[in-house]
């Protein structure tokens, strides 16, 4: 579960003052539309002002509780979509979490030059942001909302808000409902795919 920064070098924020245009309610019936147009632009955007190789998902989580899941389910949707263009590393069989986050993060640099990372994570928020997707530009600190000092990840970012925060987070990630989880991941997925085809497409022309 993470809390988000707009860039490697400042402070967390709170999920509620992320701006308007980039929340999208999973429930919108052109939810996985502009998730999946927001990150072309987003990638689009990285890699015309930059020597980046290639792009990485990193889905962060762990399949031992419902609410952290998130992450995972992703990983393990895009893995078993063969059109799938970029390498994903996190998946329900091999999740990334606070355990092995750092050596992931090694082993992406051995592995790949200079990538551009797309990071994905669940976190908390208020009763009215429960069900939102948050993508915007700038990294995520993951295990911030529930005390963990990790690195900050990606260069852009999916967080989707899963659950109430504020107060026993262990607890409320454990009892997050699955449905919401669920349908959640499945939304991300279909945007992330279609973003990803577009940019593919695009670089192939």
């Amino acid at each position: 579960m993470s809390t988000l920064f707009t860039n490697k070098n400042e402070t967390p924020h709170k999920e509620t003052e992320i701006p308007l245009d980039t929340r999208i309610y999973m429930d919108d019936l052109q939810a996985a539309t502009r998730v999946g147009s927001g990150l072309f632009n987003l990638i689009k955007a990285e890699k015309a002002c930059t020597t980046l190789a290639e792009v990485i998902i990193l889905c962060i989580g762990t399949d031992r509780s419902t609410g952290d899941c998130l992450g995972p389910l992703i990983g393990s949707k895009l893995k078993e979509d063969r059109s799938f263009p970029y390498h994903v590393y996190g998946t329900l069989d091999y999740p990334v979490h606070a355990s092995n986050l750092a050596e992931y993060l090694e082993e992406i640099d051995k592995k790949h030059q200079n990538p551009l990372v797309v990071a994905i994570d669940a976190c908390l928020g208020k009763v009215d942001s429960v069900g939102y997707i948050n993508l915007r530009k700038g990294s995520l600190k993951p295990g911030a909302g529930v005390n963990k000092n990790l690195p900050p990840v990606g260069d852009i970012h999916i967080t989707g808000v899963v659950n109430v925060g504020g107060f026993m987070e262990y607890f409320v990630l454990q009892n997050t409902r699955l449905s919401v989880v669920m349908k959640m991941a499945t939304v991300i997925t279909r945007g992330i795919a279609s973003g990803c085809l577009m940019f593919n497409k695009c670089q192939i022309k």
